[in-house]
């Protein structure tokens, strides 16, 4: 949850100090991976809060698994897919909307980003 790449580097060397001899297997997968769990500072910043999140699957299937448990065993696989693709629209209508979302196009382009906010090389360049 730090404001930036350095802070989230800070906390991560801290974690590792403090917890590396209590829990070494732990803090080496996680050390292992750093720099994939700090990925998402290099995305516009309002799109952080939908990266960090586990919950997405889960909630996002929870009424279709809960619907299908129902019918098990009473319909044909042909009607079982068409009713999980009809549930999933109609739960479409419900799930937040992506923060950020006209940030897509400058993330797919490959735009630099730091620290969520975007850097133009002609900053650099005049800095």
């Amino acid at each position: 949850m730090a404001e930036g790449r350095v802070d989230a580097e800070q906390v991560f060397d801290d974690f590792e100090e403090r917890f590396g001899a209590k829990y070494p297997k732990a803090v080496a997968c996680l050390s292992k991976d750093r720099d994939a769990l700090l990925a998402f500072y290099d995305f516009p910043a309002e799109h952080w809060s939908h990266i960090r999140t586990t919950n997405v699957t889960p909630s996002s299937f929870a009424t279709i698994r809960h619907r299908t448990r129902q019918a098990k065993g009473c319909v044909t696989r042909i009607t079982m897919l068409t009713i999980i693709c009809k549930m999933g629209l109609c739960a479409e209508d419900s799930w937040r909307k992506l923060r950020g979302f006209r940030h897509l196009a400058k993330v797919i382009e490959g735009v630099k980003l730091k620290d969520g906010i975007e850097v133009n090389e002609d900053d650099k360049v005049a800095a």
